[in-house]
């Protein structure tokens, strides 16, 4: 059931954001194009707690308190919720009591730092939009959600994507030399199997390599049988951007993509380790957007995906194409991960 919007002026909102990510866009590419890589894969900050801070999120974060204090303030006071902000969140206008905000926005401004700045990979300009409910504002609240591809200096096509809580996806097709605009369509795969399609299970980092490799092949076992001589049963996409993985299952491109992290912590303290990094609710904030556009999404644990609007919980998710992709690895998954002794 579609969400009653409760955001005035909704489709106003929505276009200084779709510009806020353009101007972000430029910003970076032209960064990209101008400074040596060395520079931009630079560490700017790394605290013992959070993300690795690199010097082009820094590019990208420049404009962001100026943008929101400029052009929403005004006329959508609000809680602006984002990794490198105070406490992880400021009230705009400035000294505004966070209780008499009318909306929270959350923004990762670039999501995929890490193959952008080696120009392996394009990464995403994420925001997302709730009504305040203080600090119970959840994923599920969010009626409004942007998300705007950061591409390689080499390359001039973009897209961007939005949807709200009661429409469905809309995408554009953006040439960043002309300022062309073109709308496209984007669909989630139909295939009834992830069979010769591409089927990931995260893991980005080392730390528990080893133990999500071993959910991996044991789901793809369950589901597919082992392997054929000369045969590869599906493939995988280790892209190290949660908007991007969302964007992939969007456009058909991925039929299951799940990143278990949270699971792993007792697994890691038994071996004296710590977790690592996890997805965070900013990495997921246009869930939204991929929901209208049909795909499936759920916890790590198969419930409906949900998390506070945060900076700092570690969130779990699985991605479905559709029911049939759904059907064939949730029960597979699931026993996965109860027999290695991942689930409460």
């Amino acid at each position: 059931m579609a969400q009653q919007a409760t955001i005035a002026n909704r489709d106003e909102l929505l276009a200084l954001l779709i510009a806020l990510q353009a101007q972000i866009r430029a910003t970076v590419v032209a960064a990209c194009e101008r400074q040596a890589l060395a520079e931009l894969a630079g560490v700017a900050e790394d605290e013992a707690a959070g993300d690795t801070i690199y010097a082009i999120d820094r590019v990208g974060e420049a404009a962001l308190i100026a943008f929101f204090a400029e052009h929403v303030a005004a006329r959508w006071p609000l809680v602006l919720i984002a990794e490198g902000l105070p406490s992880g969140q400021l009230t705009l206008p400035a000294g505004l009591p966070a209780e008499q905000a009318v909306i929270r926005v959350i923004v990762d401004p670039i999501d995929g730092t890490r193959g952008l700045m080696y120009q392996k990979r394009a990464a995403w300009s994420l925001a997302a939009v709730a009504p305040n409910r203080g600090p119970a504002t959840r994923l599920s609240d969010i009626e409004l959600a942007v998300q705007s591809e950061i591409p390689l200096a080499k390359q001039h096509l973009c897209d961007v994507l939005w949807a709200t809580a009661d429409g469905p996806l809309v995408a554009e097709r953006v040439n960043r030399l002309s300022g062309e605009r073109q709308p496209i369509t984007l669909r989630p795969s139909t295939a009834a199997s992830i069979a010769h399609g591409f089927a990931t299970i995260s893991r980005f980092f080392p730390g528990a390599r080893d133990e999500l490799a071993a959910i991996d092949e044991a789901v793809v076992r369950a589901t597919l049988g082992p392997p054929r001589p000369g045969k590869a049963h599906c493939f995988e996409d280790q892209y190290i951007c949660t908007g991007g993985q969302l964007y992939e299952l969007i456009a058909g491109h991925d039929r299951f993509v799940a990143d278990l992290r949270p699971l792993l912590d007792r697994h890691l303290a038994s071996r004296g380790e710590a977790l690592g990094i996890c997805c965070h609710p900013y990495d997921l904030c246009t869930a939204l957007i991929a929901r209208q556009a049909g795909v499936l999404l759920t916890d790590e644990r198969g419930r409906t995906l949900d998390a506070p609007l945060d900076v700092h919980s570690d969130v779990g998710w699985v991605g479905y194409a559709n029911a049939a992709i759904r059907a064939q690895i949730e029960p597979a998954l699931l026993a996965t991960l109860q027999r290695r002794g991942l689930l409460d």
